[in-house]
């Protein structure tokens, strides 16, 4: 690893590895690094997807677990199918591997086990002293992006969560989701995958001491329903950006920094949901990067407006509704009127009035990516 890079890419998750491999196939001279010695471990996420990523990277193939054919939400003794959220549950680590192993086959220099020590004008230098040049960077590094913070685009707005593997007592075709007034900013969940499923919660970032506690309690809830098992393993848990769009494009010095994926704040701010936007905005993130390097440099901009046109109306009713709600927090636990409208699943979620303070126009046309996490 040495030289001057046309574009760096800090972090390889799906957003970093997309983005690696497209600059690599549009002909740039790519390094991406991760801090991780191993990109996707540890597995932070439920590992659903939606059935529209399969048309954005083959990785589906190597890592697709089961179908998934519908949400099931549970709220106040109701349960809602929703068939429209399809997908996919996948092995994230064998998916991540996938992505990483693409962008090392388009050409990109993959290097782990190194975290960004500092970044800006002068270049890039590596935790472990080493130092990088590059005509672009792109920052796919998480939700507390490092690069982000660099050039002063940091995500503000958080949720925690912490998920349990658990045995699965009959085999389930749905994504299932729990409301409650006691989950805080946030929602339970139980994601199918083949024999066993995901069991996690997620709340606001203040109300994080509740979490251990809360999915014990809804772990209880479905061993005494007999929906599944009392044995739990791979405890993992993780920070969420819902703050909505950060960024995406900044400047160190003359450098053009493009975030993408979870640094740019493209999870969404209700269902947490970002695999799928992230590996759409890192693709989009690398062309861009190597039309940049080859010195057009109006594809920074361009960037930036075509992630704020894709995403931009979706996430920022998303923040919305998450406003609304936790300032019915604030004045008492929320009535089920005041869950149902902060959920995706129903129709309240488009349809019902916005707080008078609120610009966002329900109608605007919403991103693609809208699903559960």
């Amino acid at each position: 690893m040495s030289g001057v890079f046309d574009v760096l890419i800090i972090g390889l998750g799906p957003a970093g590895a997309s983005a690696a491999a497209a600059a690599a196939r549009a002909g740039a001279r790519v390094c991406a690094i991760d801090k991780r010695p191993t990109p996707g471990l540890p597995v932070q996420c439920a590992e659903f997807v939606p059935h529209a990523l399969g048309a954005e990277t083959q990785a589906l193939r190597t890592a697709a677990l089961q179908e998934i054919a519908a949400m099931e939400t549970y709220l106040s003794g109701t349960h809602l199918r929703s068939a429209e959220f399809r997908g996919q549950m996948i092995d994230r680590a064998a998916f991540d591997a996938a992505l990483v192993a693409q962008a090392r086959a388009a050409g990109a220099e993959i290097v782990t086990g190194v975290a960004l020590a500092a970044l800006g004008p002068q270049g890039v230098r590596l935790a472990d002293g080493r130092g990088l040049d590059a005509r672009v960077v792109v920052g796919a590094d998480g939700p507390q992006s490092r690069t982000g913070a660099a050039v002063g685009l940091r995500n503000r707005a958080f949720c925690e969560a912490r998920q349990i593997t658990v045995p699965l007592r009959a085999p389930h075709d749905a994504t299932d989701i729990f409301l409650a007034a006691e989950i805080p900013g946030g929602y339970g969940w139980l994601f199918p995958r083949g024999a066993e499923a995901n069991l996690g919660l997620g709340v606001a970032h203040e109300e994080r001491a509740r979490l251990k506690p809360l999915l014990a309690a809804l772990h209880g809830e479905l061993v005494a329903e007999g929906r599944v098992g009392r044995k739990a393993r791979r405890l993992t848990g993780g920070t969420i950006a819902v703050g909505g769009l950060t960024g995406p494009l900044g400047w160190s010095g003359d450098l053009p920094v493009l975030l993408a994926g979870d640094a740019a704040g493209l999870t969404h701010p209700i269902t947490g949901a970002g695999i799928a936007s992230a590996c759409l905005s890192g693709t989009m993130a690398g062309a861009a990067a190597a039309a940049i390097a080859a010195g057009q440099r109006q594809a920074a901009n361009d960037y930036a407006e075509e992630i704020t046109d894709l995403f931009g109306p979706s996430l920022a009713l998303g923040v919305a509704r998450r406003t609304a709600l936790m300032a019915r927090y604030a004045r008492g636990a929320p009535d089920t009127a005041a869950l149902r409208s902060a959920w995706i699943a129903y129709p309240d979620y488009r349809e019902a009035p916005l707080p008078a303070a609120s610009s966002i126009d329900p109608a605007a046309p919403a991103a693609r990516i809208e699903e559960p996490a």
